[in-house]
């Protein structure tokens, strides 16, 4: 699977961004050390933009971007071919040309850049706030890798329709078990309550994640 797949594949801006928020409540609940999450939400810094992030601690990550144009998907796969550090610090010819503007000026932020200046970025989508379908540029695949530039190991929860997969990828990342139900209920965006809490984190309560709610947007029970 590569960038073309998953264009395909990917929700609505909509259903995009509330997967996001979902997916950091979920890290946050389940994990009390900001360290060892790998999904975040919350401002960009921008004012009237929107960040949603992750990092595997092995050196692959994505950011999503939300604003008033739409979004934008930036992904990097370390060992991918299609990565800078292979191609005299620049990106792979197609990947980030043909991002429209303002986009453009998100990709080029030096905050999805080494220290040196070199982008980290193997994958590149977007979609305006009256597209009907996300965007990615023309780009030829190294035959390496069928998914040469990452692109599926990097976005597969958010093309996930189910909750399941969710819950399966935590269960592997923080190997404790977890409850399916309490997840499902994330995936919906399900007003955090004790109930929730409790089933994913024993002896919490809503209270101890208001200001990670807060942040992500999360809705919470009144």
């Amino acid at each position: 699977m590569t960038v073309h797949d998953v264009a395909r594949r990917l929700p609505s801006l909509s259903v995009l961004r509330d997967r996001c928020r979902a997916l950091a409540m979920l890290d946050a609940v389940l994990s009390p050390s900001p360290e060892d999450r790998r999904h975040f939400f919350g401002s960009s810094g921008t004012p009237g933009q929107e960040r949603a992030s992750m990092a595997n601690g092995s050196g692959d990550e994505f950011a999503v971007v939300f604003s008033t144009d739409g979004a934008v998907l930036i992904g990097f796969d370390h060992e991918s071919p299609m990565s800078p550090y292979a191609n005299d610090g620049e990106p792979w010819p197609g990947v980030v040309e043909h991002v429209p503007e303002p986009f453009a000026a998100v990709v080029a932020d030096p905050a999805f850049a080494d220290e040196e200046g070199v982008p980290n970025v193997t994958v590149c989508l977007w979609r305006g706030i009256g597209d009907k379908r996300w965007h990615h540029g023309e780009i030829a695949f190294p035959t390496e890798r069928t998914d040469a530039d990452g692109a599926d190991a990097l976005f597969h929860l958010l093309l996930a329709d189910c909750s399941d997969a969710w819950r399966r990828e935590a269960e592997d990342y923080y190997e404790v078990p977890v409850d399916s139900d309490a997840v499902a209920a994330l995936f919906a965006l399900r007003p955090l309550d004790q109930g929730l809490v409790a089933a994913l984190r024993p002896g919490s309560s809503p209270a101890d994640f208001a200001p990670h709610a807060s942040t992500i947007g999360y809705p919470r029970r009144r």
